[in-house]
């Protein structure tokens, strides 16, 4: 996860580069004069960036299972998704020998109104940071 974070780091910093390039503001002088304000308006950029990402499904978890005894492979799972409040969903899907059935859940604030498998418990508890 925490690789995670410093990879949308370093992507935000890229954008928000590319976003001051292409604004095409005038600097307040140039090399070591200019860069107190883009750092200051880079800053900024990060800023909003880490705001928009809290609302991001960014936290995600999978379990893999037997949903039923006779079959192996762990071929059924659970994926649950999330932001940093824990709204998201979980999508489930249940392999049988003859179908297969998909399900898909809302949760908010890290649980659901709907009745979890213990399995669907499970990926939301990785889910979460």
């Amino acid at each position: 996860m925490e690789i995670l974070a410093l990879a949308v780091a370093v992507v935000a910093l890229l954008v928000a580069l590319v976003a001051v390039r292409r604004a095409g503001r005038p600097r307040g002088g140039t090399g070591v004069d200019a860069m107190p304000e883009d750092v200051h308006g880079l800053r900024q950029e990060v800023a909003a960036l880490r705001a928009e990402g809290t609302d991001a499904l960014r936290h995600v978890s999978v379990v893999r299972y037997d949903a039923f005894g006779d079959m192996g492979g762990h071929l059924s799972w659970s994926i649950a998704l999330a932001d940093d409040g824990g709204n998201g969903f979980v999508l489930t899907s249940i392999h049988g020998r003859s179908e297969a059935r998909t399900y898909a859940k809302s949760v908010a604030g890290w649980a659901s109104d709907q009745q979890l498998s213990p399995e669907e418990l499970e990926a939301i508890e990785r889910a979460r940071p």
